[in-house]
């Protein structure tokens, strides 16, 4: 019992290695140097990876004083249409930007995502514009977003290295904010409603302190994690993987060995040359993952409970139960009175900058 034991974690282990695996990437925050990467400059679906760029561009507008944490934001008709993951909050609800921050990265709200662009750009199209200004001033050479929370679309696309290079930039320009990407759950205080961070290694690896998950049918399943030990931070990024526990697997492997390199080679995030084959179409994924039998394969890397199983020697098992933030509208709904145009249905016009 104990040899089928060591052998069924000895094949788990060698699935996850690196060298088997879709694109990936790591890098060392603090010197921009790769330490390890696979076909990194593949254009893939980033499904809502999108969502920390959404966060970077509200970093920036806190930066600049147009907005702060404590901003109102409206869930509008716009926004409350978009499909889940969502919030649940009605058309009409406002919240401070803290805590839509915090919803949009821990719960991956979609609708929460185009609030807050609608309340930082005056609409959705122009927050987009906004995105796609900062990738290209970030060099993000093989990204294009077409909207806030990376809800299915063809012109919504990235790469490994482009995600490496944004998710190290958030971490380097606004250490301030590092804290909503490792909030572990947070608690809508509805029915005690709680939502867990779907970034499984925060709590189960150590040093783990961010940053954020997407799955789309089109993508696989994405990571882009982050974790510091003894001051150093090493960021990785793993897309298209076929299941949950290979994806954190792969990330933990990854994260591992960064700590152990020393960086001592040469190349870094600006100087990795485009290589690889697909660098005009995003692969799409959905034929491999979203099929009835990919579902049921699935199914078996889950317990009885329906949680993933992990088998990395990397990451432990949850011992304790996850600190959880509370979340809290501002204000509901407001009652309308018989004939009254409801405020969330009117666009809040907002000059869009000439940078942008």
């Amino acid at each position: 019992m104990k040899i089928a034991r060591i052998l069924t974690l000895l094949l788990s282990f060698v699935s996850a290695h690196p060298t088997l695996a879709a694109p990936y990437i790591a890098v060392d925050m603090a010197t921009g140097r790769v330490l390890a990467h696979n076909q990194a400059f593949d254009r893939w679906y980033p499904a809502s990876l999108t969502k920390m760029m959404t966060a970077y561009v509200a970093f920036r507008a806190l930066q600049t004083g147009d907005i702060t944490l404590q901003t109102p934001v409206l869930v509008s008709a716009n926004a409350a249409k978009v499909p889940p993951s969502r919030s649940g909050y009605k058309p009409g609800s406002t919240l401070q930007l803290d805590t839509a921050l915090t919803i949009l990265l821990v719960r991956s709200a979609n609708d929460i995502a185009v609030a807050i662009g609608e309340m930082v750009s005056g609409s959705e199209a122009a927050f987009i514009a906004r995105m796609n200004a900062e990738a290209q001033r970030l060099g993000m050479i093989g990204t294009h977003f077409a909207n806030t929370n990376g809800l299915p679309s063809t012109r919504n696309y990235s790469t490994a290295r482009d995600m490496a290079v944004l998710a190290t930039q958030i971490r380097r320009e606004f250490p301030q904010y590092a804290h909503f990407f490792k909030i572990q759950a947070i608690d809508f205080g509805q029915n005690k409603r709680v939502q867990q961070n779907s970034n499984n290694l925060i709590g189960r690896f150590s040093g783990a302190d961010g940053m954020k998950t997407g799955f789309i049918c089109s993508s696989g399943f994405n990571l882009a994690s982050s974790a510091t030990r003894d001051g150093r931070t090493i960021i990785a990024v793993v897309l298209g993987a076929d299941r949950i526990d290979q994806r954190e697997a792969l990330s933990a492997q990854l994260l591992t060995d960064g700590f152990k390199n020393d960086g001592s080679s040469q190349v870094t995030l600006a100087t990795l040359r485009p290589y690889g084959t697909k660098l005009a179409q995003a692969t799409d994924m959905r034929e491999q993952i979203c099929t009835e039998e990919a579902w049921k394969a699935r199914a078996q890397f889950r317990d009885e409970k329906g949680n993933t199983i992990f088998n990395s020697p990397f990451i432990s098992v949850l011992r304790d139960k996850p600190a959880v933030m509370p979340v809290r509208l501002l204000a509901p709904p407001p009652r309308l009175k018989r004939g009254e145009l409801p405020i969330w249905k009117i666009p809040v016009p907002a000059p869009r900058p000439e940078t942008y």
